[in-house]
């Protein structure tokens, strides 16, 4: 999976500790198992993913929907992770769990500033985007025929998601059953420190280890921050939207992202200031249904199946941030861009620290 490999680092079989086996954890897993090494998983939570915030996520890649607020660096890795996450959902067994089927941004008429602004942002950024131009209602309705009332919108190509759900519990399945892996969870790390795992009073050694606990490695990341996310689940079966929808609004910008094979819609937008990990909130509850009731109007008959929320790890520039020393490796900081990163960070992580 890695495009450069250090090979007499790569055929040292080692023993390795990963602690926090959310997104990150697992992609970090996955490689590593690639390569033969033998893992120590460490995890606070149980080994089905379901409180992590790679099981709450909606799973998009959109490296350049999310430039209109992140910088050109995300695009770059994003890139890259779209071409790695084919045979890492592969090597889980959920090959269907990947869509590149491109993104609709779109507004509605009264709010077409917000879509100029919107592709102008990202055209400053990156030269790629100029060639992203809007599509009329006819060009719109071959992409998404359920989508009749909008008079211009974007669409942009090489774009899509992964099924976050599934990813989360089958990879549970996948390293729960690997001969190199043994899974403690429900077990606090207190401290980390070069080639050591520290519990409680026991100190436990390894070849390597890598830090991927999120907001956990607060006692390591003075400025680590959460950053809340609410999403709904939705199922409907009067409702075929195929792709990944964004609707631009002043006040919030929506997304809707449909997964494949079943009536089942992510339907989020909201990003808190707040480490507060409760119930979504009333307030956000009605800004998404009344904001994607006007995006289709069966989703007014739509069942709320479900309610997630989580917090993000996040730092002060909104960038992720690696930090290699000898037998230690930390990787935060992904904000909401967790499944557009992971596979590259992971790789970059790798190669400049374990593999260098």
């Amino acid at each position: 999976m890695l495009k450069q490999k250090n090979n007499k680092l790569k055929n040292k079989k080692m023993n390795i500790a990963i602690v926090g086996t959310g997104l990150v954890g697992r992609v970090l897993a996955l490689n590593l198992l690639k390569d033969g090494h033998s893992l120590t998983l460490f995890d606070k939570d149980s080994k089905d993913g379901l409180t992590s915030a790679g099981y709450t996520a909606a799973g998009m890649l959109a490296p350049f929907a999310e430039l209109e607020t992140a910088e050109s660096m995300i695009f770059d890795l994003g890139v890259r992770s779209i071409s790695l996450w084919p045979d890492l959902l592969k090597e889980v067994g959920v090959e269907d769990g990947f869509q590149l089927a491109g993104t609709i941004i779109t507004s509605h008429p009264q709010d077409l500033n917000e879509l100029e602004h919107f592709i102008t942002t990202l055209k400053n950024k990156v030269e790629e985007a100029k060639e992203i131009d809007f599509i009329n209602n006819q060009e719109l309705q071959k992409l998404e025929p359920e989508l009749t009332q909008y008079k211009k919108s974007f669409f942009i190509k090489n774009e899509g998601q992964v099924d976050s759900q599934r990813f989360i519990t089958s990879s549970s399945d996948y390293l729960q059953n690997h001969k190199n892996v043994n899974w403690k969870d429900f077990t606090k790390v207190d401290k980390i420190d070069k080639g050591r795992v520290y519990i409680n009073e026991e100190i436990q050694e390894f070849d390597w280890v890598f830090d991927s606990r999120g907001l956990g490695a607060k006692e390591h990341f003075s400025d680590l921050r959460g950053v809340r996310g609410e999403v709904l689940w939705l199922e409907s079966n009067e409702i075929n939207i195929s792709r990944p929808t964004r609707l631009l609004h002043p006040r919030y910008k929506i997304y809707i992202v449909p997964r494949q094979n079943s009536q089942r819609y992510i339907v989020g937008a909201t990003e808190i200031e707040s480490e507060d990990a409760s119930d979504i909130s009333l307030r956000s509850s009605m800004e998404l249904l009344s904001a994607v009731f006007t995006v289709h109007p069966s989703f007014g008959e739509a069942r709320v199946v479900n309610s997630k929320t989580n917090c993000r790890p996040a730092f002060k520039d909104n960038l992720p941030r690696i930090e290699n020393t000898d037998k230690l490796t930390r990787i935060n900081g992904l904000y909401r861009h967790g499944y557009l990163l992971a596979p590259a960070i992971v790789e970059k992580a790798l190669n400049e620290g374990i593999y260098k």
